[in-house]
């Protein structure tokens, strides 16, 4: 079999990115395309539907606009996600991932576990909306949800979410709260501190920071659905 042996000037026409590892194997090639600090958050912002630039921002406050600018333009180079215009009135631009940039959920999850299990972890920093809705996907305990089919809702700043359980399984999505069963209102932090941290709700409600509406006894069902991992 013969090689073809790679030049300077062939790797620049065939890889998206002057840095990279140079190793052929999948995951070194995973992160010479989506490795740059912050690449993968974006992915991870945009996994429930297409975002503005602005909104992207307000979700990664750490990031500044001219790194989330490279970064976009970074995934859409390598076909992760592309950019479009909202038609009037709104006329502004939206980025959405691509099907394969779609394809990352999987990834996300596993890491997600994975790093729940780090003595490090810190769960207090700030958590955006996308986060805490994988997180749900990721955390989902089927065993604990038997005979379970709810329909439960989020009203976190301007966006509703609906996670679905069914069927030992656990679903969500960007959409509207028609058909919720139960809404927990308020910021991703302290729906998560009740879900992962063991917060009464009564607590958290009698602190104005989450407003419960419809099945109370749901909500509290729900929290109890996702345990963190033992730690390593």
């Amino acid at each position: 079999m013969k090689l073809v042996k790679i030049t300077k000037k062939t790797q620049d026409k065939s890889r998206p990115s002057a840095r990279t590892y140079d190793d052929a194997c999948g995951a070194a090639h995973a992160l010479d395309l989506i490795g740059e600090r912050w690449a993968l958050l974006v992915m991870r912002e945009l996994m429930f539907g297409p975002k503005r630039f602005s909104d992207l921002r307000a979700d990664l406050p750490g990031i500044s606009a001219n790194v989330l600018t490279q970064r976009l333009e970074r995934l859409e180079d390598i076909g992760a996600l592309s950019r479009r215009k909202l038609p009037p009135p709104a006329a502004s631009h939206v980025y959405e991932l691509t099907p394969w940039g779609y394809e990352i959920e999987p990834a996300l999850s596993v890491l997600g576990r994975w790093a729940a299990r780090s003595p490090l972890h810190d769960p207090t920093l700030p958590l955006s909306a996308a986060s805490l809705m994988l997180s749900f996907k990721t955390m989902f305990d089927a065993s604990r949800a038997k005979g379970l089919n709810a329909r439960v809702g989020f009203r976190i700043g301007d966006e509703t979410f609906l996670a679905h359980i069914h069927g030992g399984a656990c679903e969500a999505a960007r959409q509207s709260l028609d058909g919720a069963d139960v809404v927990f209102a308020g910021p991703a932090r302290a729906i998560a501190a009740s879900v992962y941290g063991g917060a009464p709700l009564e607590a958290l409600e009698a602190e104005k920071a989450l407003a419960i509406e419809g099945d109370r006894a749901l909500a509290k069902r729900f929290t109890g659905l996702f345990p963190l991992p033992q730690k390593a």
